[in-house]
């Protein structure tokens, strides 16, 4: 980057804004720019470096051979500025600037959603931006601060705390359902049953979890229903559409109001939770982590294991 125009840089960042978008209409709402402009100054950047960087069609925006290769060799000098940006945050009295986190739905849920409002009533300088995707990402190549997903999903080289203690998977069904079945009493019994399917992103289903004892099993239960959206299969459970299964912390309310019914409860499988991973302990910035101090804190296990709802 040394032997190019500093009036470039700003085409360069936009450049690798879209290539991680693979979208000129996402990208430009991100960097609040139109798209129109955006590509404006992308293919400004293609003329001055006489190669092409992206492929376009109506559809689709993808990163050529040459394109990639510029891209890795330039991201290193885009993060350098970043953290330079960031850096005259610190200096400020309060923590600031830009957060973003990609996390799964169910994170989302469980453990941002509760605490926002009391996040920024302490933080009010930080702009928190969540991108919520299931699938697993690169969260460098996102152009993310962090992370959060399931521990056994996380990738290597990363820095991980956990957030929200041991998770358990429940098994669970409406009482308007229980009043026209018989209850469950063993996992072989949900074979009988209408189950409520969750697809995995991979686009498998995915075959519910069981612990007895020592022993861990897995099985594949049937049903009318299959989705992706824990919160929309919840709702549907609640409406008798079949058995569900979800993490505890999702129903807990349900069953201390009754409107949902615990099913096959000494089968219930643990599992360690939720962690948050970064790329560096190297140079962090003060909006990470008071967001990591503030989300441990808020969603710290109590001595029975569960998590405690504040506030």
């Amino acid at each position: 980057m040394s032997n190019l125009p500093a009036e470039l840089i700003p085409a360069i960042a936009a450049f690798a804004r879209v290539a991680q978008c693979a979208s000129f209409t996402q990208a430009a709402a991100q960097l609040g720019v139109s798209p129109s402009a955006l590509s404006q100054n992308v293919r400004t950047l293609e003329k001055r470096l006489g190669v092409r960087l992206l492929h376009r069609t109506t559809r689709h925006v993808g990163v050529t051979e040459l394109g990639q290769q510029f891209l890795d060799q330039v991201m290193p000098a885009l993060q350098q500025l970043d953290s330079a940006i960031a850096g005259l945050d610190e200096r400020k009295d309060q923590p600031a600037g830009l957060l973003r986190i990609n996390l799964s739905h169910v994170a989302c849920d469980l453990l941002l959603k509760p605490h926002i409002a009391g996040f920024f009533d302490a933080y009010p300088a930080i702009t928190l931006e969540f991108i919520c995707e299931n699938r697993l990402v690169d969260v460098i190549a996102e152009g993310c601060d962090a992370g959060i997903r399931l521990g056994e999903s996380l990738v290597q080289d990363m820095i991980a705390v956990p957030v929200g203690g041991t998770q358990r998977m429940v098994v669970f069904a409406s009482p308007a359902y229980l009043d026209k079945s018989d209850i469950p009493r063993k996992p072989e019994d949900l074979l009988q049953h209408q189950c409520v399917n969750i697809r995995r992103t991979t686009g498998q289903i995915y075959h519910w979890e069981f612990q007895n004892k020592n022993r861990h099993f897995e099985m594949r239960v049937s049903g009318n229903l299959i989705g992706n959206d824990n919160t929309s299969l919840i709702d549907m459970v609640r409406e008798g559409m079949g058995i569900g299964y979800a993490f505890e912390q999702e129903v807990s309310d349900d069953f201390d109001r009754g409107t949902l019914m615990p099913l096959l409860e000494s089968y219930w499988p643990s599992f360690p939770g939720f962690y948050l991973y970064y790329p560096s302990r190297q140079h962090m910035p003060r909006k990470l982590r008071v967001f990591i101090d503030y989300l441990q804190a808020k969603n710290r296990p109590q001595a029975d294991g569960k998590v405690k709802r504040t506030r």
